[in-house]
């Protein structure tokens, strides 16, 4: 067997191991149409099918889990995985609030902020400080947890064995592609989407996100050989869009058009990200084309 070969049996494998398992939990979430179902712990353990199908593989073919990438790698990747979702998230949302296309702060938001901790007036807007600052630490080290799960096998196995067949630009975009349709089965049949925005419009927006901040998931775990720096990438992502600039953001008609993984703001942003590390793919010493 070719290492070419190699490469391609255990993409193939992991792929069909990774739906194969997934589906046990697609189907437990679809059945009552909700995300939180058992409090999140069902979508919690399908987050981690890709990475369990990644170390089944990797253990199929090697006999062993090293060449994951389970070093942290250097510290700059793992600091640019936290900071670029904060960077695009904050433009994105800047946008939507002083357009008017949004607002902020959400009444209802800071209402359940003074509620958890008890407080009115002045004091309200250090609690809320607190809330935000607790996110970008503790919510992020919370976020890894699942993170990982994916990423262990996304950017773990899945994209280094692509790079070894394939282009970078092809590698993004083929990984791309798998990931959103990993998640479709919760947009289109569970509630993993923005109320008020019609599903076909949610899949477009979200594809189109994917398909362009996975040219950074990418770039970051065949720059730094490790699924450390997207681990870190997925989870300041799902903290800064999801738990604090859509919570913090009062919706009109048009605002979830805009902003959250189906609006059109991330999508433009995910545009933009693609452009510039399809460029600094020409890094990787891979063919870029």
């Amino acid at each position: 067997m070719t290492p070419y070969q190699k490469s391609i049996r255990k993409i193939i494998t992991f792929l069909v191991i990774t739906f194969g398992l997934s589906i046990i939990f697609y189907s437990i979430i679809i059945k009552t149409g909700s995300i939180q179902t058992g409090g999140g712990l069902f979508t919690l353990a399908l987050m981690w099918m890709p990475g369990l199908s990644g170390m089944i593989t990797q253990l199929i073919f090697e006999k062993n889990l090293r060449g994951m990438g389970w070093k942290f790698g250097k510290a700059k990747y793992l600091l640019l995985g936290y900071l670029i979702p904060l960077i695009y998230s904050l433009v994105v949302y800047s946008i939507t609030w002083i357009s008017g296309l949004g607002g902020v702060p959400n009444p209802a938001f800071i209402a359940d902020i003074q509620q958890g901790f008890n407080v009115t007036g002045s004091a309200t807007t250090i609690y809320v400080l607190l809330y935000i600052l607790e996110m970008a630490t503790f919510g992020i080290v919370m976020g890894l947890l699942s993170g990982a799960g994916e990423e262990i096998g996304w950017r773990g196995l899945f994209v280094p064995e692509l790079a070894k067949v394939t282009s970078f630009a092809k590698t993004t975009l083929i990984s791309g592609v798998v990931w959103t349709i990993w998640h479709m089965p919760l947009i289109m049949f569970a509630d993993y989407n923005l109320p008020g925005v019609p599903k076909w419009f949610s899949i477009l927006m979200f594809t189109i996100m994917v398909l362009g901040i996975n040219t950074v998931f990418s770039w970051l775990c065949l720059k730094s050989k490790s699924w450390w720096p997207a681990a870190m990438m997925h989870a300041s992502h799902n903290v800064f869009v999801q738990s604090v600039f859509t919570p913090l953001t009062t919706q009109g008609k048009i605002t979830p058009f805009i902003i959250d993984e189906f609006g059109i703001g991330l999508a433009l942003a995910g545009i933009v990200i693609a452009v510039i590390f399809l460029r600094k793919g020409k890094d990787l010493g891979l063919q870029v084309n």
